[in-house]
């Protein structure tokens, strides 16, 4: 798993995480299960050519879900806020 595009698989644009990215420049992703900090880090300064700081990673486990009699569960994700360098910004969010 050395590829940044099978580490970091998509942005998250949330309420919050816009709220992060203006007051603290910090960005979020939903990247693979298995990768670690050093991973997420590279992979993101690799793709958008930034420099990290900081990179917290958290566990989001599936939810419970129910079609008609048959009952299952969401996939559990991992979410990724990193921290970018002052002065630092990806392109993509700014659009947003």
């Amino acid at each position: 798993m050395k590829d940044p595009r099978e580490i970091i698989l998509q942005p998250v644009i949330t309420e919050k995480s816009m709220y992060l990215k203006e007051k603290n420049n910090q960005v979020t992703f939903w990247v693979h299960p298995d990768a670690n900090k050093i991973e997420i880090k590279k992979a993101v300064e690799d793709l958008f050519n930034v420099k990290v700081e900081k990179v917290q990673t958290i566990r989001v486990k599936g939810k419970p879900k129910r079609i008609y009699r048959y009952e299952g569960r969401r996939s559990v994700r991992k979410k990724a806020i990193v921290r970018l360098a002052p002065g630092q910004t990806i392109e993509f969010f700014e659009t947003v």
